[in-house]
């Protein structure tokens, strides 16, 4: 009877273990299959969200002319070489000192002797006075604000009148008069400038219908080169000539006579434009940090490695202007970078938004040295992206381009913009001259010195 009790017992603890191995199976098969749902949901995701980031890349490349246009190649084929300053010495008029009451008053008598010849109808005359009113005074409200209405009235010139009634609500914002002569010329102003850069974007649609493999465009890359090069480092107080520019970049021997660094200084951005025409021209991101202190990297070159490609740890002291401190330069770089890439900035026109980015980068200062030039080198960098050639600022030019800088600093950035505007065209004229055959395209082209002439806009101011 035990012996029956006891297997009775042993069938039903088996039954209770086949029982509890079933649910432990059906357990795992659970689970198994829930970790496979899960995978599955994951992966459905990871596809949408792919799927969801590369529509947004076309709509942005869709949405933006400037990165669908064929972007301009500034090196011509058979142009190579190897990767191989002071701080930069901006000429820049020191801040004006306090209102001397002396001075203030000559200008005044300056001011209404010129009001009283511009009245007897003696323009020439009435010019120098308010030259002179203006050179003894030149933040006076009231003399800037005369001096407007005189351009504007004698010599049709609104875009003077225009920055000078600027420049009297900078330092007196309640002005009236300078108020209301501000207002009603803004509309004209703006006109102008739209139909410059509309010009502009002409000759460039007339640069870009030319061949890539046009032998008189090669020829003009290949000159344009060594004139970029040749007259960026000569605005920095580089004495090499052309020639031994020329010289140096084709051959890597050195010029008698010359220092290490101007010759480095060559060197230097000469790797530096290679660098952006094989690196960053044709990419479609965003530019980053890292590639802005590439781009000081090689500029800086074998002169000072230690500080190229780093911001600096010091202060520096650049003419009138003093730059934010070390403490300030990489918060003040990602607020730069986050604009550079910003829609509001990408909807500008490329020559007032590669303009603005130079301005924006050198009033800066990021570096210890070399900041100039890598701040030319990256407008020229957002230029060629939407088609136009890098811009050759002539040396012969340097007092506008710091005149024009310190005009900025004080609050009016259009005139900076206009200057790189008209710089912009000029070296589009010197590559459609080149081309002859297609300079038909564009009117009064055909003079050899197109980039050094005397019909640049000088300033009155």
């Amino acid at each position: 009877m035990s012996v029956l009790f006891n297997k009775i017992i042993m069938i039903f603890i088996g039954r209770v273990n086949n029982s509890e191995n079933m649910k432990s199976d059906t357990r795992t098969s659970l689970l198994s299959k829930m970790i496979v749902d899960r995978c599955k949901t994951v992966i459905l995701l990871s596809s949408v969200v792919c799927t969801l980031a590369v529509v947004i890349s076309l709509h942005k490349l869709l949405s933006y002319d400037v990165k669908l246009t064929k972007p301009f190649s500034p090196i011509p084929a058979g142009l190579y070489g190897n990767y191989i300053e002071t701080v930069d010495q901006y000429n820049i008029p020191s801040t004006p000192k306090k209102a001397d009451k002396a001075r203030d008053a000559e200008a005044v008598v300056s001011l209404n002797a010129a009001l009283e010849m511009k009245k007897h109808g003696k323009s020439d005359k009435a010019l120098k006075l308010f030259q002179h009113a203006f050179a003894l005074s030149p933040k006076h409200a009231d003399i800037l604000n005369h001096y407007g209405e005189f351009l504007e009235d004698t010599k049709k010139d609104v875009l003077k009148a225009n920055q000078l009634y600027t420049l009297a609500l900078t330092n007196y914002p309640d002005h009236t008069g300078a108020l209301m002569n501000r207002q009603r010329t803004a509309s004209i102003v703006e006109n102008l400038d739209r139909e410059m850069l509309r010009k502009i974007d002409e000759k460039r649609d007339a640069l870009l219908s030319i061949p890539e493999n046009n032998s008189a465009l090669c020829r003009a890359k290949k000159e344009a080169y060594f004139q970029h090069i040749y007259h960026t480092v000569g605005i920095e107080g580089n004495t090499m000539t052309l020639q031994q520019t020329r010289s140096i970049l084709e051959t890597r021997i050195a010029v008698a006579g010359k220092s290490i660094d101007e010759h480095n200084e060559i060197l230097g951005l000469d790797a530096a434009m290679k660098y952006i025409n094989s690196t960053l021209l044709y990419r479609l991101r965003d530019i980053t940090m890292g590639d802005i202190l590439e781009i000081h990297k090689r500029v800086l070159g074998h002169v000072d490695p230690v500080e190229g490609g780093q911001f600096r740890r010091t202060q520096v002291y650049v003419g009138g202007h003093i730059p934010p401190g070390p403490s300030e330069i990489q918060r003040l770089m990602s607020q730069f970078l986050e604009w550079l890439n910003s829609e509001d900035a990408l909807d500008l026109h490329p020559v007032r938004y590669a303009a603005l980015a130079h301005y924006k980068l050198v009033h800066i200062h990021p570096f210890i040295d070399g900041n100039g030039r890598t701040s030319r080198l990256l407008m020229n960098l957002l230029l060629m992206q939407a088609g136009y050639p890098p811009v050759i600022i002539v040396k012969q030019h340097r007092h506008l381009y710091y005149q024009h800088l310190q005009t900025a600093n004080e609050g009016d950035v259009r005139p900076f913009v206009r200057f790189i505007a008209q710089c912009t065209e000029r070296t589009l004229n010197l590559y459609l001259w080149a081309t002859s055959e297609y300079s038909h395209m564009v009117p009064a082209i055909g003079e050899p010195h197109i980039l050094t002439g005397e019909d640049l806009e000088e300033d009155l101011l």
